[in-house]
């Protein structure tokens, strides 16, 4: 039975994590249709603000939601749970109003000294009033993640998404006259508004199922003991995204700033960041959505085995997560390899933005097991790793972005990209394997599939370009189609999936 609640989750999340990303990648060919690279540049700049306050907000706090009420739940208190997710809110309703007031009146200082764009400042005073809410919204996704009910949060986010979307083209439509800034301004306004309307809804759902909690009556915590349990749980992660999504911010703000000092390039550094940023990177994640919704549920799945000493069920599970995500990974990084520019041309009408999937296509596998080992190191009580990791990772970005972007522009970046996600990966695949004890196979998880996977995409290609097919979008959909059912094929024939395997992704 739980395995069953753990699949119908991972579909749930998996399904609405494909419609938000792809909802999200049209509109942001929308929006760059109608602002251009640079807009899209100055609203990375700027979201890249908010990333940085919205951790005080929420980070952290999510997961130790989930790990703490799946404790409780575990003990059958009632009066535990809802202390926990109370104080949990508290604490990030102080932190979040704090960061309203601090970014809201240093809106013209951040703008002019920091971003060096005071265009930005218009959009800085409206982004940290939805701070509150995605504080609350944080807390309660992670209860409900805890109840292993994914689908008030998956509604709730394609509410909020579809909200967004509504909101900001009209308001965008209404102001594009008025420039970047205005228009700037006006998809944080959408996005204020949306955050408010996603966590109504999810406080709604809350107050319907709290009443299904009245069967429990265990034992709970003493009350001065939740608050250090989830600053225990909390403070780490928090302390290693704010410290990461800093120096992450600082990176953002200085590659446009280092890109203009390279003196052969011609074209606007601040459209250069926002077709790295804001164009190419959407795309290159979109497939991974499946494993991001599984990273998510295993944190409290992993957190109970380890909890109960289950270290063969820890073992097995990241062996078949990291199986799946390679598996996975190798064929999506050759079809963006082989025709990413026909991608780039058909969904943004940019060869410039087909140049870089192409670039950063190899890049991808090392990008997903990264983001899959960091959620299950997470669950194993390892987010103390994961923090010095990302510090690291972070401070050698800013020292390259520094010394390689002023002398050699976008390759220095793209550089940079390769260094930084083999550098993550490594780390985090080798501290996962060290403490679930799972074994990777060289040959058969990863040179078989890398092999194959690049194989079929290349002898899809050559055989799609034979019959000269001049539409794009049925030459995307022919070679994905083509490519992988072959890769499923050789992948049966090697022995590295099986039968059994694929009827359970099926079930």
């Amino acid at each position: 039975m739980k395995k069953t609640v753990f699949i119908k989750n991972a579909a749930i999340l998996t399904a609405s994590s494909l419609i938000l990303r792809f909802a999200g990648i049209i509109f942001k060919v929308w929006l760059a249709a109608l602002i251009g690279s640079e807009g899209i540049g100055l609203y990375q700049l700027v979201f890249s603000v908010y990333m940085l306050v919205s951790t005080f907000a929420s980070s952290g706090i999510s997961t130790a939601v989930t790990r703490l009420v799946a404790e409780e739940l575990a003990l059958g208190s009632k009066k535990g749970t809802l202390k926990i997710l109370k104080r949990s809110i508290e604490i990030t309703l102080i932190i979040a109003l704090i960061s309203l007031a601090i970014v809201y009146f240093g809106a013209e200082f951040i703008a002019s000294n920091l971003l060096k764009d005071v265009r930005a400042a218009s959009a800085l005073k409206v982004l940290p009033f939805s701070l509150p809410f995605m504080g609350i919204t944080s807390c309660l996704k992670g209860y409900f993640i805890a109840r292993r009910k994914a689908s008030p949060g998956a509604v709730s986010q394609l509410t909020e998404q579809a909200i967004r979307i509504f909101l900001v083209v009209f308001l965008v439509k209404a102001f594009v006259k008025k420039g970047i800034a205005v228009c700037c301004a006006a998809v944080m306004l959408g996005d204020v508004i949306s955050e408010l309307a996603g966590c109504l809804l999810l406080a709604l759902t809350f107050a319907f199922d709290r009443n299904k909690l009245s069967s429990l009556s265990g034992r709970s915590r003493p009350p001065y003991k939740i608050v250090k349990k989830i600053t225990d749980i909390a403070l780490p992660i928090t302390s290693g995204r704010y410290l990461n999504t800093a120096l992450r911010t600082g990176e953002n703000i200085l590659v446009p700033q280092s890109l203009a000092k390279y003196k052969p390039s011609t074209d606007n550094a601040l459209s250069q960041f926002g077709m790295i940023k804001g164009m190419a990177l959407p795309i290159l994640f979109f497939p991974s959505a499946v494993l991001n919704s599984v990273s998510t549920l295993l944190i409290p799945e992993m957190s109970e085995a380890a909890a109960r000493k289950h270290t063969q069920i820890v073992k097995s599970t990241t062996e078949k997560i990291l199986k799946l995500t390679a598996v996975i990974a190798f064929i999506f990084a050759a079809i963006f390899y082989t025709a990413g520019d026909k991608i780039g041309i058909l969904i943004y009408k940019d060869p410039s933005v087909g140049y870089l999937l192409k670039v950063l296509s190899p890049i991808v596998p090392l990008m997903y097991l990264d983001s899959i080992s960091d959620g299950i190191l997470k669950g194993l009580d390892q987010q103390n790793y994961t923090f010095f990791t990302a510090l690291s990772d972070s401070s050698l970005r800013i020292v390259l972005v520094i010394a390689l972007l002023p002398f050699m522009g976008l390759n220095g970046f793209i550089i940079i990209m390769y260094f930084s996600n083999l550098f993550t990966c490594l780390l985090h695949i080798t501290r996962l394997i060290k403490i679930s004890k799972a074994r990777l196979e060289l040959l058969g998880e990863i040179i078989i599939p890398l092999v194959s996977a690049l194989t079929v995409a290349l002898l899809s290609s050559t055989l799609l370009n034979i019959f000269a097919i001049n539409s794009n979008l049925v030459y995307i959909i022919l070679l994905c189609a083509i490519s992988i059912s072959s890769y499923l094929l050789l992948l049966l024939l090697f022995g590295t999936v099986t039968f059994d395997e694929i009827k359970n992704i099926i079930k």
